[in-house]
């Protein structure tokens, strides 16, 4: 791991590092700090030192793994889940997310949720009611209108751009 091999190579002890986190031990100099984050830029990784993008980032990595990586969508709303997921208030996280991001936490839900459909509709096992049912969606009428307002597309739609292609590319 890089980030391990950087901390020991400036002597900083820590009692762990996982994916997007690591708890140092001790106190950490400045220039120690400088030092670490240049190391890990070298391989496309950076310091998150402020509190406040340390839990947005978290927030953001909640809903990704909510969306594409969790089998069963939550059957509460989004606010509750992040609120116990994280532990902070929802009115709090929201602020701060649209305040840092630049979008709501709400918009950046959805859009995961449209890469999700997408990615679904590309591999052409589910119907459309199927997706709209494993996303949690009310109805197909309420998945279409979103996919639509979001993507320009209706679902169909973008199947069939994604199908033509598909089948261009094997004609070459």
């Amino acid at each position: 791991m890089v980030v391990k091999s950087e901390l020991e190579k400036l002597g900083l002890k820590y009692d762990y590092v996982k994916i997007g986190e690591a708890d140092i031990v001790g106190a950490v100099y400045p220039e120690q700090l400088a030092q670490l984050d240049a190391e890990l830029k070298k391989s496309g990784l950076h310091l998150m030192g402020n509190k406040k993008r340390i839990l947005v980032e978290k927030t953001k990595a909640a809903i990704i793994e909510l969306v594409h990586y969790t089998e069963d969508q939550i059957k509460v709303n989004l606010s509750d889940y992040l609120s116990d997921k994280l532990n902070y208030d929802y009115t709090y996280l929201a602020n701060l997310f649209s305040e840092v991001k630049g979008i709501t936490i709400e918009k950046f839900y959805l859009t995961h949720k449209i890469e999700k459909v997408k990615e679904l509709l590309v591999y052409d096992e589910m119907n459309l009611s199927e997706i709209a049912y494993k996303m949690h969606y009310s109805s197909v009428a309420h998945l279409s209108n979103q996919f639509k307002k979001m993507t320009g597309l209706t679902p169909s739609h973008f199947k069939m751009l994604k199908n033509n292609r598909r089948d261009t590319l094997e004609n070459v």
